[in-house]
């Protein structure tokens, strides 16, 4: 690859621009159908915004805490830092921090609010069952969830997901205003207070994680493009996905927290639950990275040999 990669962010500037209108419409649709108080709704938009900003401002201290990850110096993990050097030289962004975390199950996420405050992390797991070429895809991946802004996207996403849970729960438990009460609305408040509580907040989920899945996609073909390589990133999934089943990661609440920034899902997923995944299925990733792989003259197979590993 000859300069520097294009960092384009599929329109997530876009996304977060409409993420943000739709937020407020399903927000005041809420409130005039069951006629809520001005002053309940403004208190749950100000816990959604400032729950929005913490963990959008903090999100890399959040993250690498909440793995138990530990920084690491080149010293510890020279291939580590010259994988991360190369690609953040190639997408001409600064160098992010890099920690890995104290558990077997093996995956990766990256974590920060832009370039100059970004962290990439690596389970002691990952670095154990993939070879240096498969690494360097998963932090292809990573850099570009970082470089297209994908932690904004996912701040407001989450902040759409809260503040209308929020208030469908407000209003499940103290109903419409008291004006349709009164009169001969009270069906119609009734209508609106089981929408709000009920199906607004599965919306708004459902919303948020296809928003996720979607940017999942977008970092494998970025990623991809950045290394060169997506059948190494196809291989590292393919042994991540076996290898996280064989050594699930604890489900705490800070693994739970981190799990949507995962390279991968760390925890089970079955029948009804995939509605709700944040990642989509990896046999859908490794079949688009293979065809990518294809159009861009590859010939490697997913299964390919181990080859050497990543020392740290």
């Amino acid at each position: 690859m000859n300069g520097k990669l294009k960092v384009h962010g599929h329109f997530n500037g876009l996304k977060t621009t409409l993420l943000f209108a739709l937020m407020w419409a399903v927000i005041m649709l809420i409130w005039w159908l069951t006629g809520g108080r001005q002053g309940t709704l403004g208190i749950y938009i100000l816990i959604g915004l400032a729950t929005t900003f913490g963990s959008y401002w903090f999100s890399d201290k959040v993250a690498i805490a909440s793995m138990h990850a530990r920084p690491v110096s080149e010293q510890e993990a020279p291939d580590l830092y010259r994988i991360v050097r190369e690609l953040s030289g190639r997408a001409g962004k600064p160098m992010p921090r890099i920690y890995i975390a104290p558990t077997d199950s093996p995956n990766a996420f990256a974590t920060g609010r832009n370039e100059r405050h970004a962290a990439v992390c690596c389970t002691q797991g990952i670095l154990r069952i993939l070879n240096e070429r498969e690494i360097r895809g998963v932090l292809g991946h990573e850099l570009m969830h970082v470089y297209n802004h994908d932690i904004l996207t996912s701040a407001v996403a989450s902040a759409m997901a809260t503040v209308i849970t929020y208030l469908g729960y407000s209003l499940m438990y103290f109903g419409g205003d008291s004006r349709d009460r009164d009169n001969d609305s009270g069906v119609f408040g009734l209508l609106g207070v089981l929408i709000s509580s009920i199906l607004a907040p599965l919306g708004a989920s459902l919303i948020q994680m296809a928003i996720s899945r979607t940017r999942e996609y977008d970092a494998d073909e970025d990623g991809s493009r950045l290394t060169g390589d997506p059948a190494a990133l196809a291989s590292a999934l393919n042994k991540i996905s076996y290898g996280s089943q064989a050594v699930p990661m604890p489900q705490t609440a800070g693994t739970q927290s981190a799990a949507a920034m995962m390279i991968e899902n760390p925890f089970s997923v079955k029948g009804f639950s995939r509605l709700f995944s944040t990642h989509p299925p990896t046999d859908e990733r490794i079949a688009r990275l293979m065809q990518m792989s294809q159009e861009m003259g590859q010939q490697t197979q997913v299964n390919s040999g181990r080859g050497a590993q990543v020392e740290y």
